[in-house]
């Protein structure tokens, strides 16, 4: 049985106009950064055996400062990204609203039956962030890890993880806060749900 901490990485630039960054590699604003000190805080007495990040930019210098002030090496895997939201990549809603309307109302009504043009389905988004769940639990069974990832990929994830249908992870999970913490403890196949988008103590 492992515990994992699943932590969405600090303020980016687009954050201030809700943009979409997906696999766009955007960087942390200084409120992000200060996030990521506040995490590293936290971490320094969380009990972790390691830290695990996505390769975007914006996860690596958020669980950087944690596994520095841990003197821990960073785990970073490609399965841990968020999804590629294809045409949507950088843009607003009004935006995409005014380049491919019928296609974003689909989205809202179903985000993983009609997810973004061009972009990456998302059941395969939730089964490679799982399988790599999987595999770090594995490797640090009884630990607690701290997995510093994505919004949209770690809402799918829970889903799938406690058997809801996948496509009602924005009404379940209506919000991920940066660097909030959200536990789940993974036992085989099995996950239960620990905390939701808590606050640093």
């Amino acid at each position: 049985m492992t515990r994992l901490v699943l932590v969405r990485h600090g303020e980016t630039v687009w954050h201030a106009e809700n943009r979409y960054a997906g696999v766009s590699d955007v960087d942390l604003t200084e409120r992000g950064r200060q996030q990521a000190e506040r995490l590293a805080d936290w971490a320094g007495s969380a009990g972790l055996a390691a830290v695990w990040s996505s390769t975007l930019s914006r996860a690596r210098l958020t669980a950087g400062r944690s596994a520095a002030r841990l003197g821990l090496p960073l785990g970073v895997d490609e399965r841990l990204r968020e999804l590629d939201f294809g045409q949507g990549e950088g843009l607003t809603r009004q935006e995409m609203a005014g380049r491919f309307a019928e296609a974003l109302e689909a989205f809202k009504a179903d985000p993983v039956a009609h997810h973004l043009p061009g972009g990456e389905d998302p059941v395969m988004a939730a089964e490679r962030f799982a399988g790599c769940l999987a595999e770090i639990a594995a490797a640090h069974e009884g630990g607690r890890v701290l997995v510093v990832a994505h919004t949209t990929a770690i809402r799918l994830t829970l889903c799938r993880l406690i058997g809801l249908p996948l496509r009602e992870y924005r009404r379940v999970f209506p919000s991920l806060r940066n660097c909030a913490l959200t536990e789940i403890e993974l036992d085989g196949p099995r996950a239960a749900v620990l905390e939701y988008n808590g606050a640093l103590a």
